[in-house]
């Protein structure tokens, strides 16, 4: 790895996000070598504060913010704002998750930050977009995914639309940061070829959206019944998921359950008939599956060349041999106090892209950064410090 180069190294980017959808989303170009300033106000982004805690840092908040420096300035104070502005417009790329209208009132909004900077390429992410009668309302991930229609979707492919489950994993979130970090990079790759960068408008809600492929055709053109989908069957010692989704993987399965006639059967023969007969199909499959183990099935069946897996916890996923293989978690932290966190599911030929072992404390590069990048000297951040610029919580190292 370390012969790889970064992709992104030398680019600039002055981050204003807190939470999830935009630390995810700096942090994809922290992974790729951006230098990644997050800005903070004293009291720090609020997952700071969130377990576990290993090191004395969050690993909640290190997972979503590794390989950045933090630089803690007080915006409700005009020495905040303005090195904010300053750094800026020094910067590539602004990225922001704020309320719309938040960062226009601190005079950190695009139209103005452009004027000094044309290159910029400014992101905001919002649940709902920055124009629209739903712009202000205000949105968490929770929030969007009831908006959007996707528990209601999901309810209904438990058979009981009752009650939406509830959902601690913040996939809202996700896919806005997954969608900003590809159109930052597509904004830089056009001003590489105009000179000029652009604004970028994210939406959560338009981000689920976009995920709900087959949902969004059904509720304009709604099907006679409901869309039969994989369920998971019961093994001896827990669950496994077959999905033998193809002819030949229909057949290899029949073969290796000892039901080679499901072969000829008409009610599997057709995608239709299959799906009017899904309650029948299901019992034969767990009939098999009921008397061995999860680990059995999913190796037996994988043998033959049908797609199965046993239920595993998240922390069997990532120890799999697979995962080590591909290198799929990092491990940073000091020694002794070290973690694992997720690194991208892509990998580069020629650019190095993983997590840094950079866990930044509280303000830690506060100073660092006003310093190398706008140079500021001793006087000017004393100066700063005595008009409250920094507030009290900072640890500026």
């Amino acid at each position: 790895m370390s012969s790889q180069s970064d992709a992104l190294e030398g680019v600039r980017v002055v981050d204003f996000t807190i939470v999830m959808s935009g630390p995810m989303c700096t942090r994809v170009l922290a992974d790729a070598g951006a230098d990644v300033i997050k800005i903070e106000s004293p009291e720090g982004d609020m997952v700071r504060h969130r377990p576990p805690f290993r090191g004395g840092i969050s690993t909640y908040f290190a997972a979503m913010n590794c390989g950045k420096r933090s630089t803690v300035l007080d915006l409700h104070t005009a020495a905040g704002r303005q090195a904010a502005c300053e750094l800026a417009r020094a910067a590539d790329v602004v990225v922001e998750n704020f309320r719309p209208g938040v960062m226009k009132r601190l005079g950190l909004d695009y139209e103005t930050l452009e004027r000094d900077n044309p290159r910029l390429v400014y992101c905001s992410i919002s649940g709902f977009g920055q124009s629209g009668p739903m712009s202000q309302a205000p949105a968490y991930a929770p929030i969007i995914h009831a908006a959007s229609g996707y528990e209601d979707a999901y309810a209904r492919y438990q058979g009981d639309a009752s009650r939406p489950a509830n959902n601690g994993i913040f996939i809202a979130d996700v896919l806005g940061a997954i969608n900003a970090a590809s159109a930052i990079q597509t904004a830089l790759l056009q001003r590489h070829r105009t000179g000029r960068g652009q604004c970028i408008d994210v939406s959560l809600m338009d981000s689920v959206l976009g995920m709900l492929i087959y949902e969004v055709q059904n509720a304009q053109f709604p099907a006679a019944r409901q869309r039969q989908v994989y369920q998971p069957v019961r093994a001896r010692d827990g669950w496994v998921m077959v999905a033998a989704i193809t002819p030949r993987n229909l057949a290899a399965l029949f073969d290796v359950i000892g039901f080679p006639e499901g072969k000829t059967d008409p009610r599997f023969s057709t995608v239709a008939e299959k799906e009017a007969n899904w309650g029948e199909l299901l019992r034969i499959i767990e009939g098999w599956t009921s008397q061995r183990s999860a680990l059995e099935c999913e190796q037996t069946l994988m043998q033959a060349g049908v797609p199965c897996s046993r239920y595993r916890t998240v922390g069997e996923a990532m120890s799999d041999p697979q995962a080590v293989h591909r290198r799929s978690m990092a491990t940073i932290g000091a020694d002794g106090e070290a973690f694992q966190v997720a690194n991208a599911p892509y990998k580069l030929s020629a650019s190095r892209m993983e997590a840094r072992n950079v866990l930044p404390h509280l303000g830690q590069h506060t100073e660092e950064v006003l310093r190398s990048v706008l140079g500021y000297d001793d006087a000017r951040l004393a100066a700063m410090r005595a008009q409250g610029a920094f507030g009290e919580a900072a640890d500026l190292r």
